[in-house]
């Protein structure tokens, strides 16, 4: 039926109306044939399983957008992309799919259909490809913004405080070659099903060597072997093509080194096993670092009692007297038999030995972590073994995590320390010993990590020492007298000695008080040191040498620092009660 104002008076048409309707109509027809092409288009572009690498596309997270293939809730119009509901609530398709509401209007970016996401990008899992060649920057930055072709979070379901948003691929800068060969490190998104991760490995000829769920990063990480000759660094851009994985890396390797002086002849008398109520008041003569690190004045009113510190390192000879009553618990972290080590053994004897020698924490407890297998006068580990070993320490509850050693950037290593040191551990590792001009090693470089660096008896920092602005405080670490295997000793030098001495004087600390979180054990130590070299904190000793007495007499003259006591401190506390 018509409407009166389509007529005139004398009963003709109104023409002006007729062409107006008429041109509303045309614009309506072209209006429905872009969106349905659009919606068309979107549709698609959705895929199951690998897809081509997409090269020419680097998303901006200015906006907080991600790409579109890259939203998770896309991910569930795999099963049922057939039958979607459009804004005017129309039913497109004829599949049996369950109506998945979809948007065909421009949301303000530009994107037809797109949606954007509830959570920002670095939060949720993601589906999409990216790649990042190195460039000795944790967590997928890159400053000259190469090699980044899609973004995504860096880890797993719960990130590093900040949900900082990172590549799915890292890939070792030229020149970095310290990483197995022929093994990939995979992370996939929480407990993922075995036989999913199967089918990703086999579709690029990778076999599986170890997997594990990691509840600190919530997510699977598997080590796998290239089978197909691929080199590392063609291998990892094909896998980041699988939608379902999350991280790719090389497995890198780390590594211990030290300095060895022939024993003096004072070293090979057979010490006194010591009780726990005999715990040495002064230590050996040779052992000068007591003095420059004040610590028999810090054991005056603290010895480390009730304190958990976790040594990632290789094996320790558990039966050598300064170790006696100490050692309360231990992980094997590459399962292979071996002798105890040289490095390992001093590394807890400088903390918390109680024969003949003094540690820095003589009545601490030690959690015996090997991640290193021998490997002559040094040691080497892996990625993974590193992850298990961090992991193990933290369901342990330990309050401090000892690592000297030293490696590469690793973009999991860096997710695993965050998760770590938000759960209230105290991270210290060694400087390394590569020397002044060699870049920033890691773990100490990680900005979670409270980084060491050495210095001798004149208090002149250790020749091989690494320096730079990620030194947090020296310590001493040349010709320090230690136990070795098979009760003996040794004079030792090296930077992993020097964050031993620190993890004790941390242990110190806590003792003192337990509810102080990392970074309010950082700032006592560095605000309590001797300042050498130029004033202030400088790239080789960082904020001074560690001062056990004046740490701990700050914690005293500030009880009440940390009013929330961290979850390992609430756990000490309980069991003490």
């Amino acid at each position: 039926m018509c409407s009166k104002n389509m007529w005139s008076k004398d009963r003709r048409p109104n023409k002006h109306l007729i062409v107006g309707l008429t041109i509303s109509t045309a614009i309506a027809v072209v209006v429905l044939v872009v969106t349905t092409a659009s919606q068309a288009a979107q549709l698609n572009s959705f895929s199951v399983g690998p897809r081509a690498p997409m090269t020419m596309r680097t998303p901006s997270f200015s906006s907080g957008g991600t790409n579109f293939r890259s939203e998770p809730r896309f991910q569930r119009f795999n099963n049922n992309i057939d039958k979607v509901v459009t804004d005017d609530g129309k039913v497109k398709g004829k599949g049996k799919g369950s109506r998945t509401k979809i948007s065909t209007t421009d949301q303000g970016d530009g994107r037809p259909g797109h949606r954007p996401p509830k959570k920002p990008p670095g939060l949720v899992p993601i589906i999409g490809t990216g790649v990042a060649i190195g460039t000795g920057v944790v967590l997928g930055t890159d400053p000259a913004g190469a090699g980044l072709i899609g973004t995504g979070p860096a880890g797993g379901g719960t990130p590093p405080p900040g949900g900082i948003a990172a590549p799915r691929i890292y890939i070792p800068p030229v020149g970095e070659e310290r990483f197995v060969k022929d093994e990939l490190v995979l992370e996939f998104f929480g407990a993922f099903p075995p036989a999913g991760i199967v089918q990703v490995l086999r579709r690029q000829g990778l076999v599986q060597l170890e997997s594990q769920y990691f509840s600190l990063t919530n997510s699977t990480i598997v080590r796998a072997r290239i089978t197909n000759g691929l080199p590392v660094r063609v291998a990892l851009p094909r896998v980041g093509t699988e939608t379902t994985l999350l991280f790719g890396q090389p497995n890198f390797l780390f590594q211990q080194s030290q300095q060895v002086t022939a024993p003096p002849e004072a070293t090979k008398a057979t010490p006194v096993m010591a009780t726990a109520a005999a715990i040495p008041a002064i230590g050996d003569p040779a052992q000068y670092a007591l003095g420059k690190l004040r610590i028999g004045e810090a054991h005056t009113l603290a010895t480390g009692e009730r304190v958990l510190v976790a040594v990632i390192d290789s094996g320790i000879d558990l039966s050598h007297p300064e170790l006696a009553g100490v050692i309360v618990g231990s992980f094997d972290a590459i399962g292979k038999a071996a002798p105890p080590h040289q490095h390992g053994t001093a590394i807890a004897g400088a903390i918390a030995s109680h024969a003949r020698l003094m540690g820095a924490a003589p009545a601490a407890k030690i959690l015996a972590i090997r991640a290193f297998g021998a490997s002559g006068a040094s040691a080497e580990a892996t990625t993974m073994a590193i992850l298990k070993s961090i992991q193990y320490a933290s369901l342990q509850q330990a309050r401090i995590i000892n690592m000297s050693f030293a490696g590469p950037a690793d973009p999991n290593l860096s997710r695993e320390l965050a998760a770590a040191k938000a759960k209230g551990t105290v991270l210290i590792a060694a400087s390394g010993n590569f020397g002044p001009k060699s870049p920033p090693q890691y773990p100490a470089a990680d900005p979670n990590v409270i980084a060491v660096s050495a210095t001798d008896v004149d208090d002149k920092i250790f020749g091989a020492s690494n320096i730079g602005p990620h030194i947090a405080v020296a310590a001493p670490g040349v010709d320090i007298l230690l136990p070795s295997p098979g009760n003996d000793y040794r004079l030792i030098s090296g930077t992993s000695f020097s964050a031993a001495y620190v993890s004790g004087v941390a242990a110190l600390i806590i003792q003192r008080a337990p509810g102080l979180s990392p970074d309010a054990v950082r700032n006592i130590l560095q605000s309590t040191a001797k300042d050498l070299g130029p004033v202030g904190k400088d790239p080789e000793y960082g904020a001074g040498l560690v001062d056990a007495y004046q740490a701990i007499m700050a914690v005293q003259a500030n009880a009440t620092a940390e009013v929330t006591p961290t979850p390992q401190a609430q756990t000490e506390q309980a069991k003490a009660q």
